[in-house]
């Protein structure tokens, strides 16, 4: 039966936490910071604390989502209803300045993230921790629901020599956690000398996902627009790495895969072969609109999720990989940087957070080896941080 959690941001406004009061506000959101009546966070906020509110914030693709991927910056602006600047954290710096930080008291950060390490809006959090830690403003997380669940995890854990914007820390590829989890966490490890406070949200379990709750999804980017394309992003996003189509110019981005060099029957034939679970793949031929490929005709295949709790995202993703470049070596590439503002390295060791998947592929590393996470250390590592369920076999691989 479907149910619905109430979020951090309903809880803030209900019981009216004490680092609010008379407290002057900026506030960390975007399009899909919504409450349970769709209500925008910074209307919701405003209504609950009247002219507290001095300004905004906003991660990658821009307060309204209007701007796409991999350093196209969105510029700053004035929000004319609450007569505020609105602040890009996706522009010439990726960090709130003092000046911007300039007479507040709390930041308070409702964003909703996908639970995958490469998905900015982490990083752009971890960079407000550092940035009024040095500051002195209290930062105060709303916490939202992890749209994926919180149980399966996949890795690798990203290596420090492949730090980046699209990876901070070295967490899994899909980590399991949620904002609130995570701010804990990169304060704990990173040593951030910040107030830091959460509000959980109630009545979600980690083994909920976001398709088995009476929520309506806003897109959180431009090419997330479903929850299913949330769910496949953990693996698909590699393919940002490559020359291969990951969707985006389509009204299905990252729940297709193809090239004008791929035959689909040969592709799905391949993947049939390897033991992925949860998984159908069907033939597709498309025509992206823009991004790679654009307006020329790609075949390929598209990804339909039959067992949410048995796919595994990543495997998924590197198989396919694995099996193109195995039958068109020729054709397929790894894309050079820029990537996220990583000029040196190539995207898809940013991405996979490390060099071992380019490298690894097809030679001296199996897909299961390429995706594999050591859960028994996550779950030790993170459990003091969990605010769900917490106990120390809550992940599972």
């Amino acid at each position: 039966m479907q149910h619905q959690p109430q979020l951090g941001l309903e809880i803030c406004v209900a019981e009216r936490p004490r680092v609010l009061q008379s407290a002057r506000i900026g506030l960390l959101m975007n399009r899909a910071s919504v409450d349970r009546d769709l209500r925008l966070a910074c209307d919701v906020l405003h209504n609950a604390y009247p002219g507290q509110i001095a300004a905004l914030f906003t991660p990658q693709h821009g307060l309204w989502g209007d701007a796409q991927a991999n350093m196209i910056e969105t510029d700053h602006g004035w929000h004319a209803g609450l007569d505020v600047p609105i602040y890009s954290l996706y522009s010439e710096s990726r960090r709130p300045s003092p000046k911007m930080l300039a007479g507040l008291d709390c930041l308070v950060i409702d964003l909703q993230d996908v639970g995958t390490r490469v998905y900015t809006f982490v990083w752009t959090m971890l960079e407000c921790l550092h940035a009024c830690a040095e500051a002195n403003v209290s930062v105060l997380v709303l916490d939202r629901l992890n749209p994926i669940g919180g149980r399966i995890v996949e890795g690798p854990l990203l290596e420090d020599a492949y730090r980046s914007f699209v990876g901070g820390a070295p967490i899994p590829m899909r980590h399991g956690l949620t904002m609130g989890e995570l701010a804990l966490l990169l304060q704990s490890e990173l040593q951030i000398d910040v107030s830091l406070e959460i509000i959980p949200v109630r009545g979600w379990s980690p083994d909920d996902t976001f398709d088995s709750l009476r929520r309506h999804w806003l897109l959180p980017s431009p090419n997330l627009p479903t929850a299913q394309s949330a769910m496949v992003y953990p693996g698909q996003v590699l393919l940002e790495g490559t020359n291969l189509s990951e969707g985006r110019g389509t009204t299905t981005p990252f729940e297709i895969v193809g090239a004008p060099f791929v035959d689909p029957d040969t592709l799905i034939q391949a993947l049939d072969d390897i033991d992925l679970p949860g998984v159908h793949f069907l033939p597709l031929s498309f025509r992206p609109t823009f991004d790679k490929w654009a307006d020329q005709l790609c075949g390929g295949i598209s990804i339909h999720i039959t067992d949410p709790q048995q796919f595994r995202s990543l495997k998924t993703s590197i198989a396919i990989l694995s099996m193109i470049q195995h039958h068109w070596p020729d054709a397929f590439r790894w894309l050079g940087p820029p990537y996220e503002y990583e000029t040196q390295k190539p995207p898809i060791d940013i991405i996979h957070g490390s060099s071992r998947l380019r490298l690894g592929l097809n030679h001296d590393h199996t897909i299961d080896d390429l995706a594999e996470l050591d859960v028994t250390s996550w779950n030790q590592r993170t459990h003091k941080f969990q605010l769900y369920d917490p106990k120390e076999d809550r992940f599972r691989g």
